[in-house]
């Protein structure tokens, strides 16, 4: 479907819902305020969907929207930037700046990947190096940033391997996308479910908890993703070869040394790094916020006797447009919500599904969302406050629901253009990359294989882990 063709089609659903909301005898056990919502709702949902405008922008102008009509105050538009998910966002992106700048992310992929002699091996070693990245650098671009060094590495090492070359390139961004789910700082969706499950239910998911949930999953899903990319993109000829990575090699694509002794930078940045995940990872021993010891972090990390890097420059990575985007969407949360509109539009759906169907509809819904919905956290604007709604009506715990549907809509492989990570490994001047048709068949058996582990996590796992499906 053409731009043209998108934006005319998504003009005419907005525009037919909200002529259908302005009619008083439609809808009657519609408020005035429900109404407003769900018109701005559906105009910005259909402006991230058929419009080329920023998702940002088109936040903003909902926010905005919902403000000046009285459906929420402009203490809660503006208080959702105070938020400590915010906050730890931005000091995350400080901390992972001071990262980069060491170059301690070279050393970690010499270590690990140099120990690699068969093709398996490879595979799963940097699955396993991708994984950890996801503590280290928050949101999936810049660890996709991170990562592409490495890739290149790796490439130039395979340049008589093409197939293995192609292989790299489609495990690096799928790794990236479904292993974001084991911390809460993986993606900012994740901030955003959490937003709306304080709002809605009052149930807050900390650091160490969502670490409990998610990780399991993410090594899971990385791994059987892993697999499946080496079984799909290449041949049995091609995986019999061995393989030998020298860290001279990947010297070559590193600014910082990749082997010798480390620097006193380097030494005091991985003994913050490690400190600062310790502290998320013992919250309930300390009772401090994840927010407090991320913000103690970036002081430290940017401080002029011991930090790596200065604030201006760290504070330069962070991505505003993106709090920008949470923040506004965490303001629509709260009047879908609070205006009733969420629990009105679940009221329709059958009463009767069991919880196994209603996790499954859920979880089919978000994994295929990214089809109409190329932002991972217009994803969860739009889907989280519904399914977190629909829960409570079902009888499901919402706090399952609202993770299955955040996990699930992590699997965004179809197309180059589904998240920033495989749009950047889709083009790597000289070196043999993915075309379509690769990222078609491997979506064809990936897509239900993360679906199903999804589900089976939340059925199976969670409960075990202190998350039951009912409530």
């Amino acid at each position: 479907m053409t731009l043209n063709l998108r934006l005319a089609a998504a003009l005419c659903v907005a525009l037919s819902l909200c002529a259908l909301l302005a009619v008083p005898a439609n809808f009657p056990a519609l408020g005035g305020d429900a109404r407003l919502t769900l018109a701005v709702f559906a105009l910005a949902t259909c402006a991230w969907i058929g419009t080329p405008v920023d998702d940002t922008y088109i936040a903003l102008g909902a926010g905005l929207a919902l403000t000046a009509t009285g459906v929420i105050s402009s203490d809660t538009l503006f208080g959702t930037l105070g938020d400590a998910t915010v906050w730890l966002l931005i000091c995350a992106f400080v901390l992972a700046a001071a990262v980069a700048r060491t170059g301690l992310a070279g050393r970690a992929a010499a270590f690990l990947v140099g120990g690699a002699r068969t093709v398996r091996q490879l595979t799963h070693l940097t699955t396993a190096a991708l994984v950890v990245t996801a503590f280290a650098v928050p949101a999936t671009s810049g660890r996709a940033a991170l990562a592409l060094p490495v890739f290149l590495a790796l490439a130039k090492a395979l340049a008589d391997r093409r197939r293995l070359v192609v292989m790299l390139a489609l495990l690096f961004p799928t790794v990236i996308l479904l292993s974001a789910v084991a911390t809460l700082i993986g993606a900012g969706a994740h901030l955003i479910t959490v937003s709306v499950l304080w709002e809605a239910t009052g149930d807050r998911i900390g650091f160490t908890q969502w670490l409990l949930l998610g990780l399991p999953l993410a090594v899971a899903s990385s791994h059987l993703a892993a697999e499946t990319v080496l079984l799909t993109t290449t041949r049995r000829a091609d995986r019999e070869g061995p393989v030998h990575i020298t860290a001279e090699e990947i010297q070559r694509h590193s600014e910082s040394p990749v082997t010798g002794p480390w620097t006193q930078a380097e030494k005091r940045c991985a003994l913050l790094l490690a400190t600062v995940v310790a502290l998320w990872c013992s919250e309930p021993l300390h009772q401090v916020s994840p927010a407090v010891v991320a913000l103690i972090g970036a002081v430290v990390a940017s401080s002029p006797a011991l930090g790596t890097v200065g604030l201006k420059d760290a504070l330069k990575t962070v991505p505003w447009s993106l709090l920008l985007f949470m923040a506004a969407t965490m303001a629509m949360g709260v009047a879908l919500a609070d205006s009733g509109a969420a629990k009105w539009l679940v009221s329709g759906l059958p009463g009767h599904v069991g919880p196994a169907v209603f996790l499954g509809v859920v979880v089919a819904v978000s994994t295929a969302a990214h089809l109409v919905l190329q932002s991972r956290s217009a994803r969860s604007s739009v889907l989280v406050p519904l399914v977190v709604a629909a829960a409570v009506g079902a009888g499901v715990n919402p706090v399952t629901a609202a993770l299955a549907s955040t996990a699930a809509a992590g699997f965004c492989h179809t197309l180059p253009a589904s998240a920033k990570p495989v749009t950047l490994f889709s083009d790597v001047p000289g070196v043999p990359t993915y075309t379509p048709r690769d990222l078609l068949r491997l979506s064809a058996v990936l897509a239900p294989l993360t679906a199903g582990l999804a589900l089976f996590f939340a059925a199976a796992v969670w409960p075990l882990l202190g998350v039951p499906v009912t409530r």
